[in-house]
């Protein structure tokens, strides 16, 4: 199940890295270039597991994917305040309820973004344990 969501997800982050670049307002989301090169690092780090890595390497990245991005929502919706985005981003010039400044001017994150990564957190803690830890401690 590991190697599966590390795939699939994968090719998602993928996808919305690179389209997001034309596209930085997809879905009501604060794709900024920073955010998009960490979803394609992210993407191809996952791929990586999905496709060659073991299937405890995978479950181990599930989880610990999993609970970045779980994490990352969380703190977004817990320290995130009232603010308009300033990185780069034309198309957002409303005020968002739940702005999270990882890094001012380069790294924002609103409403649909802690959205989205509580989601992903969940698919990945999910789909890493899912894994049974006896059948991915056998494949190494």
């Amino acid at each position: 199940m590991a190697k599966t969501a590390s795939t699939i997800l994968g090719v998602v982050f993928i996808a919305v890295g690179g389209v997001g670049f034309v596209a930085p307002g997809l879905m009501g989301s604060h794709l900024s270039l920073s955010h998009n090169i960490v979803h394609l690092l992210s993407g191809a780090v996952a791929l990586y597991f999905g496709l060659k890595g073991s299937l405890s390497g995978a479950r181990m990245f599930s989880l610990a994917f999993g609970a970045v991005y779980g994490l990352l929502g969380a703190a977004g919706f817990l320290l995130g305040s009232s603010g308009t985005p300033s990185a780069g981003m034309p198309l957002h010039e409303t005020v968002d309820a739940n702005l999270f400044t990882v890094i001012p001017g380069i790294l924002e994150l609103g409403m649909m973004d802690h959205i989205i990564h509580i989601a992903l957190g969940v698919i990945f803690l999910l789909a890493g344990f899912m894994t049974k830890v006896a059948a991915a401690q056998s494949e190494t």
